[in-house]
C-alpha cells in the first residue's frame, strides 16, 4: 500500500529522501523529478522529511 498524500503534494517521503541524499544540481534533479525546482529548494533545507504541521501556532 502507497503513501496517502493530499491533492496538491508533489512528493512522497521517498523522494524527499532522495532529494536530500541527492548530489545533483537543483535544476538537474527537479527535472528528472518532474518538480518545481523550489521544492527541491525547500526539501534541501529541511532536516527531516516530514510534513510540518500547518494551522495556527500556539
Amino acid at each position: 500500500m502507497g503513501q496517502v498524500r493530499h491533492g496538491s503534494a508533489t512528493t512522497t517521503h521517498a523522494i524527499r529522501a532522495a532529494i536530500q541524499r541527492s548530489q545533483a544540481s537543483t535544476a538537474a534533479l527537479s527535472r528528472e523529478l518532474g518538480i518545481n525546482p523550489k521544492t527541491v529548494a525547500k526539501w534541501r533545507k529541511r532536516e527531516t522529511v516530514a510534513d510540518r504541521k500547518t494551522g495556527p501556532k500556539e
